[in-house]
């Protein structure tokens, strides 16, 4: 463990293989708490949970968790649905439309992937196809990549991102249940508790393919989709797009809340549940920590109950913040950010001094990579300047 960071009142934090040298050392002055305010986009969604712009699109597709996609232009969500999937979402706590990612050539071949849980409560990802020159995906155009049973109704990841390789990852929780009973984080035989790397890009429909660099191809034992584990819920993880740098949020079971970062280089990461909880041992005073990666930042459930993992923000508009990582918890609803090393170290984080907008269950960047922020209760905003 690095050296101790300062520490809010009744509220342990805790920064993980911190070094020597001072965030922002030759570099413009860090953020500060008041300098940033949520500003309304859109209203009256239902339970949103993702939002994503494909490139050098204008558009703003928002997910709700019943199973429609939504899109907002100009701050005015259209009438009817991008897609309708309520036939056969299952919704409800964790379960629902839970992710959404366009193909970085969306432009040219209209390829878009959700992932959902369906009424027999089975993790699902299915590719869809734009209609061009419309504001629609063909419903009718649906092919299945994936249907993973899941054993509890907990748990269920659920997010999907593209790489800068091309390569599309998927996030999986552990399956549920208090304290993985299954043991599904430490167990490279399951998909459950891990990020998924494969190529649905190479053919026009499934199977996807396996890159052939991941970890476990041809290991004994191991899923070759593996790409990282030891997850207990990873909800929402995203890529820096500038340093390809993997930024995950792990919500964690009874203390410890955890952002984990890998650098695009590596591979095959153990991030220790259920063997550890944050930057703990779980359910024991000591565990062998050899092989497991401890998180860069955690804190315990005085400041919150349940993370919800942000971007590194890019965007134009708020210089202070450029290169810092963002992230939310559910229940408190304030805006944090954390700037990362070259090393991927991190050694302070700031309140942004944002006020509550509502209990925030995810975030999003526009083609442009301004930050949005999504609640619980239907809103959408925009982070940007206080006035």
């Amino acid at each position: 463990m690095g050296t101790t960071p300062p520490r809010w009142p009744a509220v342990a934090i805790i920064f993980v293989n911190a070094c020597a040298s001072p965030v922002g050392s030759g570099e413009s002055d860090p953020p500060k708490g008041g300098d940033y305010a949520l500003e309304v986009v859109a209203r009256g969604l239902e339970a949103p949970l993702l939002l994503v712009a494909p490139p050098d699109d204008a558009r703003l597709f928002v997910v709700e968790q019943a199973g429609r996609i939504r899109i907002v232009r100009g701050g005015s969500v259209l009438q009817t649905p991008y897609l309708d999937l309520t036939d056969r979402v299952g919704s409800g706590g964790e379960r629902g439309l839970l992710g959404l990612a366009f193909d970085p050539d969306f432009d040219t071949t209209g390829r878009l992937w959700v992932m959902y849980t369906d009424r027999d409560g089975v993790s699902t990802v299915e590719e869809f196809r734009d209609v061009p020159g419309t504001d629609r995906a063909d419903p009718t155009s649906g092919q299945v990549y994936l249907r993973l049973a899941q054993p509890y109704a907990n748990h269920n990841g659920g997010h999907l991102a593209f790489g800068l390789d091309g390569f599309l990852y998927v996030g999986l929780g552990d399956g549920g249940g208090g304290g993985d009973p299954l043991g599904s984080g430490q167990d490279r035989s399951t998909l459950l508790g891990s990020i998924l790397r494969v190529d649905p890009r190479s053919a026009p429909g499934p199977p996807w393919a396996i890159p052939t660099s991941n970890p476990f191809v041809g290991s004994q034992g191991a899923r070759g989709e593996l790409f990282h584990y030891g997850l207990r819920n990873p909800w929402r993880f995203s890529f820096d797009g500038v340093d390809g740098r993997l930024w995950i949020a792990d919500v964690g079971q009874n203390r410890w809340e955890e952002v984990d970062a890998v650098a695009v280089s590596e591979s095959g990461v153990n991030f220790g549940w259920n063997l550890m909880e944050g930057p703990d041992c779980y359910g024991a005073t000591s565990c062998d920590r050899s092989g497991l990666r401890e998180p860069v930042f955690a804190y315990d459930h005085d400041l919150g109950c349940s993370i919800t993992g942000g971007h590194v923000y890019r965007g134009k508009i708020l210089a202070a913040l450029v290169g810092w990582y963002v992230f939310s918890d559910y229940c408190a609803g304030w805006l944090r950010a954390l700037k990362p090393t070259a090393a991927g170290d991190v050694e302070t984080v700031v309140d942004l001094g944002v006020p509550q907008g509502g209990r925030v269950t995810s975030f999003g960047t526009d083609a442009d990579g301004e930050l949005y922020v999504l609640v619980q209760e239907g809103i959408v905003y925009r982070l940007v300047a206080a006035r």
